[in-house]
């Protein structure tokens, strides 16, 4: 994975990238979001960016002129909204007043809205009047991460609240903040563009995409749970993420798998605790977590094949005693698994438990293994769709400015939303033209700036796809 451990909250793992360890505190492992899928790209001068992509651009219909000029008349609002959103962050299922705001601006454009769905989520819908369609689904995430804000803008963060049980800072270090405020311009352009629309428009803005702590179930699986593809049930979803990994004005996508699966774990070892000049006297499970931890290595580099298909088991937390002459009498451990083949996901699953077990029962310890519920399954994005909408993105990013991206193994809740109905995800680039995206700080970095110069080619790149796929101003 693109994002590198760091220092923990206690018994919650997290990634962070390119910020000085004194600066770091109250960043949350869990929180699995793509960042920036695999467009965030790996720091340092070795990194390869993405090729262009070789897909000619959609021809265009005037449709597409106009929703342009009611873009760039609208831009400025986007990124006023934006600024609004990033000065205020919200952490998971607590975006009360992000999603207040987003529901307000829907409501006076017309679309029936539902609130409150999975917590602080919202389901908005607009009938388009320009014939029938297809339902079409749009979503945003909307929270922000625990992270204390280190850019020097007039409207940086300086939120705190409480999350694991510790005050922590509060940033939209991951761009959900764009996410929202382009899919709120979205909205109000479709609605001033509703007689030409056809079929139904769905906007999803959703809570808690960055997971939530000690394993409860949030975000696009709770949202759906909750009936927000019920009714009317969407025949496609699209999406997108904004990532230093890209030059504001470009676009990425990549067909098929796009995210890792992301699950977290831990691992109690229990020995028996003894003096330390009397190690015979007791169990160390010190000892035992140590074996562990170089056991579990061996299933990714002997017992996977992993030239088929990328995967990573990573320990991130080790924690024991709290003397150095004492032995404790247990240890724990905390750690991620990424993959994006679920036949693999089971069988590593098995195989830590398996591991962890016989090592611990071989020293005369024991250890417990436990997966926190809340894990994401892999995203994929339909290569059918993918293809019919990719010269929509190259008509929108200009020629040379629509990247093919790699692979990664980031991981991202909109699989939910893209399993059950097929769904398109992409990038939007925002690092400023002049600055090497492969040495800026990446997303949940706590100096993560964002050009806002990239959230029109958002925008438009949205509209285009929604009118290509309905089939709006088509004679």
């Amino acid at each position: 994975m693109f994002l590198r451990p760091a220092l923990q909250l206690p018994g919650r793992p997290r990634l962070v990238a390119d910020a000085p360890a004194t600066s770091r505190r109250g960043f949350l492992a869990a929180c699995a979001c793509a960042c920036a899928l695999p467009a965030v790209l790996s720091s340092g001068a070795k990194a390869q960016m993405p090729p262009p992509s070789s897909i000619a651009p959609a021809p265009a219909r005037p449709l597409h002129a106009a929703l342009d000029e009611s873009a760039r008349a609208i831009e400025g609002r986007m990124i006023a909204w934006r600024r609004d959103i990033h000065q205020n962050p919200e952490l998971g299922n607590q975006e009360v007043r992000t999603s207040a705001m987003v529901a307000a601006h829907l409501r006076t454009l017309g679309y029936t809205v539902r609130d409150k769905v999975a917590v602080t989520g919202l389901v908005a819908t607009l009938k388009g009047e320009g014939g029938p369609g297809p339902t079409l689904a749009l979503r945003a995430d909307m929270d922000a991460l625990p992270v204390p804000e280190e850019v020097d803008l007039p409207f940086a963060s300086r939120a705190k609240t409480m999350w694991g049980g510790q005050e922590v800072g509060v940033m939209h270090a991951c761009g959900h903040d764009c996410h929202t405020a382009i899919l709120m311009a979205t909205a109000e352009v479709l609605a001033r563009h509703r007689a030409d629309l056809r079929g139904t428009v769905v906007l999803v803005f959703q809570p808690a995409e960055e997971n939530l702590p000690d394993g409860e179930i949030g975000g696009a699986r709770r949202m759906l749970d909750e009936g927000a593809f019920n009714d009317p049930k969407p025949d496609a979803v699209f999406g997108l993420h904004v990532v230093s990994g890209l030059t504001a004005g470009t676009l990425g996508y990549r067909p098929g798998p796009a995210a890792a699966s992301a699950d977290e774990f831990t691992i109690t070892v229990h020995g028996r605790q003894t003096h330390g000049a009397r190690p015979w006297g007791g169990v160390d499970p010190i000892v035992i977590g140590a074996q562990i931890i170089s056991a579990l290595q061996t299933i990714q580099s002997r017992q996977v094949d992993s030239g088929a298909s990328p995967s990573v088991l990573t320990v991130g937390q080790f924690h024991g005693g709290n003397r150095s002459n004492i032995i404790p009498d247990r240890a724990t451990m905390n750690g991620t698994l990424r993959t994006y083949d679920e036949e693999r996901r089971q069988f590593i699953m098995r195989r830590v438990k398996e591991v962890s077990e016989s090592i611990a029962q071989g020293m005369d310890g024991r250890a417990e293994v436990s997966w926190l519920p809340n894990g994401y399954p892999s995203m994929a994005n339909d290569p059918a769709l993918t293809q019919r909408m990719a010269p929509s993105l190259a008509r929108v990013a200009g020629e040379g400015a629509l990247r093919m991206m790699p692979p990664g193994l980031a991981a991202e809740d909109f699989a939910y939303f893209s399993r059950t109905v097929p769904g398109v995800f992409f990038n939007v680039g925002v690092t400023a033209p002049g600055l090497d995206p492969r040495q800026v700080p990446t997303n949940h970095s706590p100096r993560f700036r964002v050009d806002e110069s990239g959230l029109l080619p958002g925008l438009r790149a949205m509209l285009h796809m929604v009118a290509d796929y309905t089939g709006s101003g088509v004679a």
